[in-house]
């Protein structure tokens, strides 16, 4: 069962741009994640917010081995998640 992994305000959107870069560099450009099933990044003010739904957890901590290290150098602070199992997720 798919799980929604919300992330609330971790770091500034300018931040964000630097880290979907530095990502695609190292190969882990969204559309590139094995598990990775939606991905919604909205800016709020100063703040971005991610959204994201993942096949599983394992999916979620492997590419986390990738994503933590670049967040860590940029000086942002993601936090810890609100974790769901995802009832419905749909386009349209």
């Amino acid at each position: 069962m798919a799980l929604g992994l919300y992330f609330d305000c971790g770091f500034a959107p300018d931040v964000y741009d630097e880290s979907m870069r530095q990502l695609a560099q190292a190969g882990a450009g969204y559309g590139e994640i094995p598990g990775l099933l939606f991905h919604c990044a909205m800016e709020a003010g100063e703040c971005i917010r991610v959204f994201d739904v993942w096949e599983s957890m394992e999916h979620f901590q492997k590419f986390a081995e990738t994503l933590l290290p670049i967040l860590s150098k940029l000086g942002a602070a993601p936090g810890e998640p609100q974790v769901g199992t995802v009832l419905n997720m749909r386009n349209g």
